[in-house]
Parts: C-alpha cells; sequence; structure tokens
C-alpha cells in the first residue's frame, strides 16, 4: 500500500494542519482587534484622569470623525443598534409606517425597526452580490414607507445616489405624520453603513452620502471603541443638523438636558428630563481607543487591510471554483472589513465542512450572514419564506469570510489559502 504525496487529502496538502495538531503553529482568528500598548496607554491616561464616562475625549472623537468622514455633525453612542434606533425614534417612526432593509443582514438591522414598532419591509439582494437589489428597493416603496436602510455588507458601499433619487421620487405619495417628516418631505435614508467606516464613493469617506449613516464600533470591526457606534448626520434644510445632534444626545442620556461633563461646571448641576430617553451614551475610555485609531486609520488599518484582500485575491483568483468579493465597482470602494469568498458547486454541509475543518488545521473562518428567514423569529413569527429571496438564499449556502485584521501577516494569509484551497479541493473531489 503506497500513500499519496501529492493532491487533495494528500500528506503534502495536510502538513499545515499536522504541524498545527503538533503545537509549531498558532491559530489564526478570525478578527481579533488591534490593541497595542499606545491604545494601553491612551486608556491608562482616561483612567489616571479621573474622567472616565462621557467627557472631553469622547467629544473630540466626533470632531474627528467629522473631519474624516465630511459630516455635518457626528454623535458617539454606545453601539450602532441603539445609535439607529434613536434615529428612527428622532424621525417618528412607530405603529403603522414601513421601513425597507434588506434580507441579507444581521438581525440588528431589523430588530430596531421592531423595537419602534414599525414594519420591516425586506428585500432580496442582487442576483450577483450581496448588497440590496435596487429594483427590489423602488418595487417595495409604498404611501407607508418612512425610511429606506439599505446596508454595506462587507465594507462595500451601496450605490446611495441610487437610493436618495428613490426617495426624492416617492415625495409626491409620501405621507408625513410630524414636522420633522413634513421638513424632509421624503422617506428618510438611513445607511447602515455598520461594516463601511472608510469606504469611499467618488473619491469621498462615506459619511455624508445618506441623511444619516450609522457605524459600528464593535470589536471586531475594522475602527474598533470595543463597543460602540456613531451617527453621522447630514440632513438638508430646513432641518438643523445641530439641533438634531442635540436632540439625539438628549435621548440617548435618558432624556436628560445636561450630560455629567457640563454638569460638572461650577454652578450648573440643574438639569431636566424632556422626554423618557434611553441610556447610550459613549464613554471616554471608549473614545480614547477610537482616538488612536483615528491617528492611523487611513495610513496604516486601510492599507494593510487593503494589501490582505488583494493577497487573498491574487492567491485565489486562477481557482474556478472561487467567486472572488467584490471591492471596487464604478466610483464606490470598499472599506475591506471582510472578505466574503463564494465557492462554486458548494451547498451548506459542505460549507460547513470547511469550516471545521479549517478550524481543525487551526485557521478560523466564519459566515456573513444567515438570511433573516433561517431565523427561528422572522420565520415563526414574522412570516418569513426562504423563497420569497432566492438570491439572498443562493449567496448565504456557499459564502464563507476569510479572516482579516491588521496583524495578520503575510505568511498567515498563504497558509490560511492554503488551508482553505486543501479542504476545498478534497470536498469537490469526493474525499
Amino acid at each position: 500500500m503506497t500513500t499519496e504525496t501529492t493532491g487533495p487529502g494528500s500528506i503534502r496538502s495536510r502538513i499545515p494542519a499536522l504541524y498545527y495538531f503538533h503545537g509549531l503553529m498558532k491559530p489564526i482568528p478570525f478578527s481579533p482587534p488591534r490593541i497595542d500598548q499606545k491604545t494601553i496607554d491612551a486608556v491608562t491616561e482616561v483612567l489616571r484622569s479621573g474622567w472616565i464616562t462621557t467627557g472631553p475625549r469622547t467629544r473630540a472623537l466626533e470632531e474627528r470623525i467629522c473631519s474624516y468622514t465630511g459630516a455635518r455633525r457626528t454623535l458617539c453612542l454606545n453601539s450602532w443598534t441603539n445609535a439607529v434606533e434613536l434615529a428612527l425614534r428622532w424621525y417618528g417612526i412607530g405603529p403603522g409606517d414601513e421601513v425597507i432593509v434588506p434580507v441579507y443582514t444581521y438581525a440588528a438591522s431589523a430588530n430596531i425597526i421592531l423595537h419602534t414598532g414599525a414594519t420591516p419591509v425586506f428585500v432580496d439582494c442582487e442576483p450577483n452580490g450581496f448588497l440590496c437589489d435596487v429594483h427590489a428597493v423602488a418595487s417595495a416603496i409604498t404611501q407607508r414607507t418612512k425610511a429606506i436602510m439599505p446596508v454595506d455588507v462587507g465594507g462595500m458601499p451601496v450605490d446611495y445616489a441610487h437610493i436618495m433619487s428613490l426617495a426624492r421620487l416617492a415625495r409626491p405619495s409620501f405621507v408625513a405624520a410630524n414636522d420633522r417628516q413634513s421638513a424632509l418631505g421624503r422617506p428618510l435614508i438611513i445607511a447602515d453603513a455598520a461594516h463601511s467606516f472608510g469606504a469611499r464613493i467618488g473619491g469621498e469617506v462615506l459619511g455624508s452620502q445618506a441623511d444619516i449613516c450609522g457605524f459600528s464600533f464593535h470589536a471586531v470591526k475594522n475602527f474598533t471603541t470595543a463597543e460602540g457606534g456613531a451617527l453621522t448626520l447630514n440632513l438638508p434644510e430646513p432641518l438643523d443638523n445641530h439641533a438634531v445632534w442635540k436632540q439625539l444626545a438628549i435621548a440617548g442620556l435618558h432624556g436628560q438636558t445636561r450630560d455629567a461633563l457640563s454638569k460638572s461646571q461650577a454652578g450648573q448641576w440643574e438639569y431636566d428630563i424632556v422626554e423618557p430617553g434611553y441610556k447610550c451614551n459613549l464613554t471616554d475610555i471608549q473614545a480614547a481607543i477610537g482616538l488612536v485609531e483615528m491617528d492611523r486609520y487611513e495610513e496604516e488599518t486601510l492599507p494593510r487591510r487593503k494589501a490582505i484582500c488583494d493577497r487573498y485575491t491574487q492567491l485565489l483568483g486562477a481557482r474556478s471554483w472561487a467567486i472572488l468579493p467584490t471591492f471596487q465597482e464604478g466610483s464606490r470602494e470598499s472599506s475591506y472589513h471582510l472578505y466574503m469568498l463564494r465557492i462554486n458547486g458548494f451547498n451548506e454541509d459542505m460549507r460547513n465542512r470547511l469550516i471545521k475543518e479549517a478550524a481543525e488545521a487551526g485557521v478560523s473562518l466564519n459566515v456573513h450572514f444567515q438570511p433573516l428567514p433561517r431565523l427561528t423569529y422572522y420565520r415563526e413569527s414574522i412570516g418569513l419564506l426562504e423563497s420569497d429571496f432566492p438570491n439572498a438564499m443562493a449567496h448565504f449556502a456557499h459564502e464563507v469570510s476569510l479572516p482579516v485584521y491588521y496583524d495578520l501577516q503575510d505568511a498567515e494569509v498563504e497558509r490560511v489559502v492554503s488551508v482553505v484551497v486543501d479542504s476545498v479541493q478534497r470536498i469537490l473531489s469526493g474525499h
């Protein structure tokens, strides 16, 4: 009996897994945050300052984000989820209203619509990609549509110019329910930009192309504050972005008219409660992490992530089974948040076997996302059917996300590809 030394399943092709099994290779995680001495020093400085809640560093981060994105105002809060829900509530969205949202997204996008009592109206994604189908969005607009929330999956921005044009076309049928809706006169466009901080449209950084952009600074995102998020405001006149910023800040702090920093000023202790708000503020500890990241985001973080994604594409481009992700299309460029590889000829079971085999070889892979009809609540309580969203279901069945993070080394990128190629070829060949 002889042992094959080349080809799928051979001893040679299994060397990375064998080395990992024997402890000679460190595991490759999926997306650890970049925490170095600069980060530690910045947080330590805040801890020693005696001011750790929302304060000067949070406000400084908001200013930096405004400068970076071109936004008129920025409000940092404790998560994308709470930030965007506040925006929906500010616009007066509630029972009887509809908000259009893609079905290919994380559940938070739809959960917050349900929190307001409004109805999420789900649309499929593009036939050849993960972004929402703009034609489906156009068909979904009704007199009850109060907002449209496109999702920048993987970091690739939606065609916001097209989405904004759809909202303007909806003006004649738009029914305003309050002064804010009357002032805008059309559905509100809220960008679910949780993945796309640093993406570009026409050479300009994303953040001013929609009425409101919601960014996530969760631990696995390109730009992190451990947990957190931000809203960038770019509402047209007669709406006043500074006034909206103040209203949202109050709503995110129990409806309280003074935050802790302003209350700490001499003789300024008194405050009022003007609405039953929420508790969503970002702390200076978190903002300190964000300020370190701002200093190096354009010069270090984004170029490194782009280089990793480019290398994956170079190594996988010749594989007939590899459906490579899109990072540039027309004037739009991704933030290189995810490398969402699709594998031609795979089904869910094959994809899941790949993830398991890669884990055994010390390489962490992931999936983005489970379309909402696959989730119990949305399937059973909302009544979503997989058959109504064929593009989303087809893309999901053979998608796998490869590791992308600043500290991922070139040799580790090659090791990821080696493990993935070995497993895919073995699975496709029936071994």
